[in-house]
């Protein structure tokens, strides 16, 4: 059974605009203190969900260093491939291991 994601809380275009507002607001040095709490605020967004997207957004357009989306995407492909490739492995092994059992002084036991 596939593992779905849970449903967003926040439509798009909320996250959307509200990151917006709050990249925009940070790049202002007199507006950055409690610019992502005040736009959470005037939104109705959770503080956190808000300073989340904001980071994501910030990361991926370079302005702080970080694992950019598209990055953290790669990644997570890629340790899923690791671990069926060592899973297959781990097969592989385990058929190896019985064959090499199934031999007794150089002859089959089994007569193959």
């Amino acid at each position: 059974m596939p593992i779905t994601a849970a449903p967003r809380k926040y439509p798009d275009e909320l996250r959307e605009r509200a990151t917006r507002l709050a990249v925009e607001a940070r790049k202002d040095p007199a507006g950055r203190a409690g610019a992502i709490k005040r736009i959470a605020d005037q939104l109705d967004v959770h503080p956190e969900a808000l300073r989340g997207w904001v980071k994501r957004a910030e990361s991926d357009d370079g302005l702080v260093p970080g694992t950019t989306s598209g990055e953290a995407a790669r990644i997570a492909e890629l340790e899923r491939e690791v671990k069926e490739l060592r899973r297959a492995n781990a097969i592989l092994k385990s058929a190896s291991a019985f064959f090499a059992s199934m031999t007794v002084s150089g002859t089959r036991a089994y007569g193959w």
